[in-house]
């Protein structure tokens, strides 16, 4: 089965990730480790997958990394609402 992209991207909510990965001050096996407590699995070479917008992301995954990093859905999609101007 062939990934679905835009732009080349696989999701757009990585930078956003990064941004409130890095004012959390943890590092992407901190991340990992503390979504693995929701049993969720996502690997720290996936945190840098993510962040660089190279693996999609599913629904859970963006509810355990809303609940992580102590920020809202619309936190993690700001700035995602011009992808297609």
């Amino acid at each position: 089965m062939k990934v679905k992209k835009l732009n080349g991207k696989s999701n757009v909510l990585g930078k956003n990730v990064k941004k409130y990965r890095e004012l959390r001050h943890l590092s992407q096996r901190e991340l990992s480790d503390k979504i693995a407590l929701l049993g969720v699995d996502i690997y720290h070479s996936d945190i840098s997958l993510i962040e660089n917008q190279k693996l999609l992301l599913k629904d859970f995954e963006i509810i355990a990394l809303c609940k992580v990093l102590n920020i809202s859905y619309e936190q993690l999609f700001e700035g995602t609402n011009n992808i297609f101007d």
